[in-house]
């Protein structure tokens, strides 16, 4: 396993720490929602927290972050803000996936009624919730019927599921399936799961009495992701006088989003500048940005040059220079098309600065070793062979970043570098095959939802 060495002065487990300031943010974000519809297809644990127990503290501590120095790129200091601090997940998801199974204990105590979430995933939401699931019964918060998850992943996902005693246990395993969609398109697991939810919540809580959640909801990351901000106000500020860049390998933008809600509930002075990295099958939010719609015919042309096996352009900076392919998918994580957030992330740089660029694998190999010395110095591991790197996102941000810079597209003074992910083989065990659904349809995801909702006590009725 990868070893992670921090400087205990530079870290807090800001769930924990701040969590009086979170309420209040879930308070106002509950206020400005609209009314429940009262619909078991809408349903949601309210925004709010159960009592501060020592239990519920130690479940809180595993969201861990960190601040750490990256050095400098022509005279701009980088500064990495770490949220990868769970070993058991290695990705920001964390956060947001504690938080929300912390309202989820609170419903549960509060009513007595049993949770099934049914997320949809690239992997990281659906390890993270899975984790998040497993310590709230580890740590006693609730028993293994009261709360269970179900996850819909894409195929192209599947070597990125992390294997957990949730997969192992077969009690644990019943209760919280983990199923697989095949085919090209990744971002049918959403469809495909609010189907599900939209169809069969009512029939599901008339027959087991379980509550069925559909998670994927902005307000429950961006609330978590606020943190980011008030550890930044007390642990890592800008140094006064100086201009500070926010940059993120975004799919669609939710940690910035919640940094920014963070910012305004602090009282914070100035509008925050944030800087989006993307890749080369999903720049919706970069094209979105800079031509006002999707559509990919505002990516540059690339030519192919057969002296290096490389596509090549040189008309427009805020795309690769070089790729192995204009059409690679260099992380399946970052599967989101045409999201509906990129005009508030439109807005949010208009306003306070920023920008945004879209890199390809070929240009993180080319700053791989030196971004590993980079990294190790800040104390995270990347693997020296980067084909045993499972999750591109801390690579893919700092790439930006340091191409940005040698482009002339970034020129302030520090880069907040937000490290949302990375990890490698190493890092985890892999999900065995025996704890892996393969589903094709509504009717397969159904039929897998209500199976584990029955399941007691390792058994399906």
């Amino acid at each position: 396993m990868t070893a992670v060495v921090h400087a205990p002065d530079t870290a807090a487990a800001p769930l924990l720490r701040y969590y009086d300031e979170l309420r209040a943010v879930m308070a106002d974000v509950r206020a400005a929602r609209p009314p429940a519809s009262g619909r078991p297809a809408d349903f949601a644990p309210d925004f709010d927290l159960p009592e501060l127990t020592p239990a519920l503290q130690a479940f809180l501590e595993a969201g861990q972050v960190r601040a750490a120095p990256l050095g400098s790129h022509r005279d701009i200091r980088l500064t990495l803000l770490n949220l990868m601090g769970n070993p058991r997940t290695r990705t920001t998801k964390t956060l947001a996936s504690l938080l929300m199974i912390a309202r989820a204990v609170a419903h549960i105590q509060r009513t007595g009624e049993r949770i099934m979430i049914l997320t949809p995933s690239s992997a990281n939401k659906a390890t993270a919730l899975r984790d998040a699931v497993l310590r709230a019964v580890e740590h006693g918060l609730v028993g293994p019927d009261d709360l269970r998850i179900a996850v819909v992943v894409p195929a192209a996902s599947r070597p990125k599921l992390w294997a957990s005693p949730l997969s192992g246990d077969a009690g644990l395993a019943a209760r919280n399936p983990v199923l697989c969609l095949p085919g090209p398109d990744r971002s049918a697991v959403k469809t495909l799961a609010r189907e599900v939810v939209d169809g069969h919540a009512e029939a599901l809580h008339a027959l087991t009495g379980i509550r069925l959640w559909y998670s994927l909801d902005l307000d429950n990351y961006r609330t978590a992701d606020a943190a980011r901000a008030m550890f930044e106000r007390d642990v890592s500020p800008a140094r006064p006088g100086d201009t500070r860049l926010h940059a993120h390998a975004v799919s669609s933008a939710y940690g910035l989003l919640g940094h920014h809600l963070g910012h305004t509930a602090i009282g914070a002075s100035g509008d925050p500048s944030y800087f989006l990295v993307q890749h080369l099958d999903t720049p919706d939010m970069v094209l979105s940005l800079y031509f006002g719609e999707t559509d990919r015919s505002y990516l540059p042309r690339y030519t192919y040059r057969a002296a290096d096996g490389l596509y090549h352009q040189d008309t427009d900076p805020r795309f690769p220079a070089t790729t192995f392919d204009p059409d690679e998918v260099l992380d399946p994580t970052f599967y989101t098309h045409r999201p509906p957030t990129s005009a508030e992330m439109n807005r949010l740089i208009r306003t306070g600065g920023g920008g945004g660029i879209v890199v390809s694998l070929h240009e993180c190999l080319q700053r791989y070793p030196a971004l590993r010395t980079r990294f190790a110095d800040a104390g995270v591991d990347l693997p020296a062979d980067p084909r045993r790197l499972r999750e591109w996102s801390l690579v893919m941000a700092a790439t930006g970043v340091l191409n940005a810079i040698d482009r002339g597209l970034i020129s302030d003074d520090e880069v907040l570098l937000h490290g949302s992910g990375s990890y490698g083989t190493d890092d985890f065990d892999p999900m065995p095959d025996a704890a892996v659904q393969t589903v094709r349809s509504a009717c397969d995801v159904r039929s897998a939802v209500f199976y584990a909702a029955l399941a007691e006590q390792g058994r399906a009725r």
